[in-house]
């Protein structure tokens, strides 16, 4: 079925304690395998609901895999309970990350959103779950995310950033409520607002092209439109200052990923506690976040000129 709406009414309490996980899966049986195995090992996993959000084949030739892991679905255990939710079309993951998010924070109030590429720490959920409730009430705290960028610098055992993330996050329906799916509408806001270039982590990363793209139809991001809607909204992120977090689908299995290992860190080893900080923008993590962009986009020039000159090079023998 595509909704869940079959679902019993939950009451007040129940909603107040574990948030549910929302898992959403596709056609990659062995990413979804290690991303489930890995969640399995928290702590709080007995103790939660998986939603699992299976999306249809795209194509006849999708069919085979997408029903492997649907097959692989049926088996899973070690949580609360678990729920497949088999799209009967194919929505895309922006659609169905949208439709999905959207469902279940109106069902729970809040929600802890993984994609099938995504295994986590052990200590994961009991960080979600801490920081949801310590920041239920601040308006300004949009959402909590799991993973950071391997930068070179210490961070804080927890910080905030501005604005919103992808990989591995939670919100609660107050939170979700702010998303606005109009590309044109966040682009023309940002631009107006003349932080472009704090949007784009002092122009190293290109988040307002993403925007771009987006109304151009040349991407269908559902992150860049979170991100942007958190930051007009000058709403802030709690991240941690080692990841819980990484991305095992970097690998050109994915739609908008290839191959690298640029975004792969150390994996927290220890429970990371909330609390204790300012609800503020962390400028050391910004910046570090910053110049971590930076390196990428260097490494990316060094490349493609690498790459030049060795085609250059093979011109000349030939």
């Amino acid at each position: 079925m595509d909704s869940m709406s079959q679902q019993i009414t939950l009451s007040e309490d129940a909603r107040s304690r574990i948030a549910p996980i929302v898992l959403f899966t596709y056609n990659r049986l062995e990413h979804t395998r290690k991303t489930v195995d890995a969640l399995r090992q928290n702590d709080l996993a007995i103790a939660s609901d998986l939603i699992i959000f299976s999306d249809a084949p795209k194509s006849p030739a999708a069919v085979p895999a997408v029903s492997a892991v649907r097959d692989y679905l049926k088996t899973i255990s070690g949580f609360k309970s678990v729920t497949i939710v088999e799209r009967q079309v194919n929505y895309g993951l922006a659609k169905s990350i949208i439709d999905g998010v959207t469902t279940t924070c109106d069902q729970y109030g809040k929600v802890i959103v993984l994609e099938d590429d995504l295994v986590t720490s052990r200590h994961f959920l009991s960080y979600m779950n801490d920081a949801l409730k310590l920041y239920e009430a601040e308006d300004s705290v949009i959402s909590i995310h799991g993973y950071i960028y391997p930068v070179q610098e210490a961070l804080p055992p927890t910080f905030f950033l501005r604005g919103a993330d992808c990989w591995g996050w939670a919100t609660w329906k107050r939170g979700w409520d702010l998303f606005e799916p109009d590309a044109r509408k966040l682009y023309d806001a940002v631009q107006a607002s003349g932080e472009v270039k704090i949007f784009d982590f002092e122009g190293n990363y290109d988040y307002a092209e993403m925007l771009q793209h987006q109304i151009e139809g040349r991407i269908d991001s559902w992150a860049i439109r979170w991100y942007a809607s958190a930051f007009l909204g000058n709403k802030l992120t709690l991240y941690p200052g080692i990841s819980l977090v990484q991305n095992i689908g970097n690998d050109s299995s994915g739609t908008h990923c290839g191959t690298t290992d640029v975004f792969t860190g150390k994996l927290a080893e220890q429970p990371v506690q909330v609390g204790g900080i300012s609800i503020e923008p962390n400028k050391q993590a910004y910046d570090a976040a910053s110049r971590y962009f930076k390196s990428l986009r260097l490494s990316l020039i060094v490349r493609i000129k690498n790459k030049i000159l060795s085609l250059r090079r093979r011109w000349e023998i030939v």
